[in-house]
């Protein structure tokens, strides 16, 4: 199992948790995914042999958020 801590903006409101919470938490291998809207972070536990740092990345940018 594998963790990672993203800084992401643009997220301002619980719908931007719901939104990054639900479309990462679907992606294959991502077992865990909590989204820190003060702190501007997002924790993601994954099966690296499932998935990739990258694809979850592309995901949440794809959401409308930018990850620095």
């Amino acid at each position: 199992m594998q963790e990672i801590t993203l800084q992401v903006q643009g997220m301002s409101c619980g719908h931007c948790v719901n939104a990054i919470e639900t479309s990462v938490g679907q992606l294959t291998g991502v077992n865990e995914v909590k989204v820190d809207l003060e702190a501007a972070k997002v924790a993601v536990a994954f099966d690296a042999t499932q998935t990739s740092q990258q694809v979850i990345v592309n995901e949440i940018e794809e959401q409308g958020y930018d990850v620095v």
